[in-house]
């Protein structure tokens, strides 16, 4: 959607992005606090996630939280928030005629909330129920392991449901007042904000009532080590396995770099015709593949995940091995990259169809790093792209030789080491090289 984008820093200390989308029907709010799992004792680890289910809940305005949803929701807005290790995130979404409600509301429960007694034990047991539930979810429960034994900042699932119990209304309490400050506040709103409205939202943030002696905290330090041995999680009610592939470089990504990187990423697994998942399935060994990237503050990450039978697990490996070879070797077609920008170009054209999709492409990065992306420039990024520029970002993710291999199923540890030792020789022919 054809939107402009401004920053705004306010005299409290917090900052966000205003998105003018001309004639949008929708505006969208979200509201930031780096406010994570990392800033808590590892014991009370469940303490923000269990502050912001109870933050959306019972505030000054209306004391009960069932109350307090019905009237933000009652003409179809919607509401929601969610925990990571590193933030919390509040948001809603509303038709356009009610934008200032729903907005005056939102930080109503932001700034006001009671923290009742019942309503911590009611979310408490909220709260464990949605964590068994994501207990069920086999590639979470992998991906949770294998990030413990890369050593970054995680609990399992299964860690998180013991620890609840050691969690506090006041743990809760102190929690909210250490991290919901003015200057730890990012915010992007999007919708169609005349002047007028530009305005009234500076003018109610500049008055928001959150104390201003805070700051925004830093992203953690996380250094991952290498995984010797593939991860294996026993699961005999599995028929197939579950496994995970995850390298990591010591520094952050550079923009063309990433650029590049997704472009690569998009070619060997996002499509059926991709030169990974599209050669497995023609063969009939798998249905579906996934992968991507990801970095933290000093730490970039590729990863790929499949699941797959015991039988066809080997021959999925080879395709594996031998498409990231060829793209470290540099041979890849100049078409095939020609095609991929094509598709790509496209993808980024559907992502910004509605106001949430468009605020989507600016929050993570600038709730992340402060980066304001440059929206209408990622056309010519993706046309910048070139094979040697795909050939060196791939080697340098797996030169550092930081990787790591893990399997959830029926298999056997001896067969999932079988698995890692096949696409092993990925790192040690980068690492032979630079010697």
């Amino acid at each position: 959607m054809k939107h402009t984008v401004s920053e705004i820093t306010l005299g409290n200390g917090g900052k966000g992005l205003l998105i003018h989308i001309p004639g949008a029907t929708v505006m969208t709010f979200d509201v930031n606090f780096r406010a994570g799992e990392f800033l808590v004792d590892p014991n009370k680890w469940e303490v923000p996630h269990l502050m912001e289910h109870v933050v959306l809940g019972a505030n000054e305005l209306i004391p009960r939280a069932r109350d307090f949803q019905a009237e933000l929701e009652k003409n179809g807005a919607y509401s929601n928030a969610s925990t990571s290790v590193y933030d919390i995130t509040y948001e809603a979404e509303c038709a356009d005629f009610e934008w200032d409600r729903v907005f005056d509301l939102l930080l109503v429960a932001i700034t006001r909330p009671l923290f009742l007694e019942e309503e911590f034990r009611a979310e408490f047991g909220n709260v464990q129920e949605e964590m068994a539930a994501r207990a069920n979810n086999h590639f979470r429960r992998l991906s949770l392991e294998m990030r413990k034994q890369f050593g970054l900042l995680v609990k399992t699932d299964s860690e998180r449901l013991k620890l609840m119990h050691n969690v506090t209304a006041e743990d809760i309490k102190e929690h909210y007042q250490r991290t919901h400050t003015a200057p730890n506040m990012r915010f992007v709103i999007a919708g169609d904000l005349s002047s007028r409205r530009r305005e009234h939202i500076q003018n109610v943030l500049e008055m928001i009532e959150l104390p201003r002696n805070g700051r925004r905290y830093k992203l953690p330090h996380e250094h991952p080590k290498l995984m010797h041995q593939a991860a294996y999680i026993r699961n005999k009610t599995v028929e197939n396995l579950y496994f995970y592939i995850d390298t990591f470089m010591k520094r952050r990504l550079e923009d063309p770099e990433a650029d590049a990187l997704n472009l690569v990423n998009t070619m060997l697994t996002e499509t059926l015709y991709s030169k990974i998942l599209g050669t497995a399935r023609e063969r009939g060994l798998v249905y579906g593949m996934n992968s991507g990237l990801s970095q933290t503050r000093e730490v970039s990450n590729w990863w790929f995940g499949a699941q797959v039978s015991d039988k066809n697990a080997p021959a999925l490996m080879n395709i594996i091995f031998s498409e990231l070879s060829k793209v470290m070797d540099g041979r890849i077609n100049e078409q095939d990259i020609a095609s991929t920008k094509q598709y790509s170009l496209g993808r980024f054209q559907r992502s910004a169809q509605t106001v949430g999709g468009t605020a989507a492409g600016y929050t993570g990065r600038y709730f992340f790093d402060g980066i304001i992306e440059d929206y209408y420039n990622i056309p010519a990024r993706i046309e910048a792209i070139n094979k040697q520029a795909i050939v060196d970002v791939a080697r340098n993710m797996f030169k550092d030789n930081i990787w790591g291999f893990g399997v959830l199923g029926g298999c056997g540890k001896t067969f999932s080491n079988q698995l890692r030792d096949q696409i092993s020789p990925l790192w040690n022919v980068l690492i032979a090289a630079e010697r």
